[in-house]
């Protein structure tokens, strides 16, 4: 065990560093482009789901998320402001465009990355979306075009930290290029890739529904535990379990965040604060997943605020939002072509999870 919490924490210390790179970058961007502090928050995303994406790719993958990133990163751009203006369509969008990302595993470990890549900026858009902001900080949103500029700015910081990692870091510790292996055959008709796809697009479209219609403008919080804990599904038990870890984790999440906002911490401090929280959780993420969710809600709990929202006010409307999200997507992987948990290794490549 202290052996793998050393690794952890080496692993973790990669990954920070190339966020806190990419931030100050993002942060030099918005000054002298005159951008809006959501590019910051767009930088920071993007870099911290690449990280663990690109640790062992080679570079066939990492050119290819190159191209793929800042394009669909610029896109959703335009989808946030769809799902602003015609919710209804712009959540069509995007619950086809997870499902795609999900359903095109079925062609090999290409396709499995490709998806992957696919699927990072809609999960960026719901951490902190324009409509969710408060009114303040709505205005100037970030364009495409920066976006796409951005995401290949997490690329190239990615790359740099990782490979400067592997170069000097401890040998036992240095990444191998993962060659990738064949798609297994699966006996499960549908294949499990597209059990897995029609899972997520029911889990994803009624979080939507029930997301506009019980928590107004902050839905997100229920699109994104629907996607968490559906995402990469090896049967019933794990994304029930995946449910109960986040909805735990939010919840100690909560109580942290009630603590730091009684002390009265705002500005440059609370956003130290978040990344030393984000630090932490990504140490403790490997052993449990509860840690990742707990870091995560007391990290955007400390983003909203910096952002004038009343984030100790609405931390009960988040753990509704987010216990609901995860009632939908165990509903959906329990009643809707369930993936067989026995069957499951056998169709890897099939039911490989993104890494939100």
């Amino acid at each position: 065990m202290t052996a793998k919490l050393i690794r952890n924490a080496y692993e973790a210390a990669l990954t920070m560093t190339a966020v806190l790179l990419s931030w100050g970058a993002a942060l030099w961007l918005e000054g002298a482009a005159g951008l809006h502090t959501d590019v910051l928050v767009l930088a920071v995303a993007l870099t911290l789901t690449l990280s663990s994406t690109q640790r062992t790719a080679d570079t066939r993958r990492r050119l290819t998320a190159l191209v793929l990133l800042p394009v669909t990163a610029g896109a959703s751009i335009f989808l946030g402001r769809l799902l602003a203006s015609h919710y209804t369509l712009g959540a069509a969008v995007y619950t086809a465009g997870m499902a795609l990302a999900i359903w095109i595993r079925r062609y090999g470990p290409v396709a499995t990355k490709a998806g992957t890549l696919l699927a990072l900026p809609l999960v960026a858009l719901l951490v902190v979306p324009g409509p969710a902001l408060p009114p303040k900080a709505q205005s100037g949103l970030v364009t495409w075009g920066w976006s796409a500029l951005v995401g290949a700015l997490a690329c190239g910081v990615v790359w740099l930290v990782q490979g400067l990692g592997d170069r000097f870091g401890p040998r036992p510790w240095r990444a191998e290029p993962d060659p990738g292996q064949p798609p297994s055959r699966s006996r499960l008709h549908p294949r499990p890739s597209t059990r897995m796809a029609l899972q997520m697009a029911a889990g994803i479209a009624a979080a939507f529904v029930v997301g506009r219609l019980f928590f107004d403008e902050h839905w997100p919080w229920v699109v994104l535990t629907a996607y968490v804990a559906a995402s990469g599904n090896r049967g019933r038990t794990d994304v029930l379990r995946k449910g109960v870890e986040r909805l735990a984790g939010a919840t100690i999440g909560t109580l942290l965040a009630a603590g730091i906002a009684s002390i009265g911490i705002t500005g440059d401090t609370s956003v130290a604060l978040m990344f030393a929280v984000l630090t932490v959780a990504l140490w403790l993420r490997p052993l449990n997943y509860a840690y990742w969710a707990a870091g995560m809600t007391c990290a955007l709990s400390l983003l909203l605020g910096y952002f004038g929202q009343d984030a100790l006010h609405l931390l009960p409307t988040r753990l509704e939002g987010i216990a609901v999200g995860a009632v939908l997507s165990v509903a959906s992987a329990w009643w809707l072509l369930p993936v067989a948990r026995r069957r499951a290794p056998a169709a890897r490549l099939d039911v490989r999870p993104s890494d939100a």
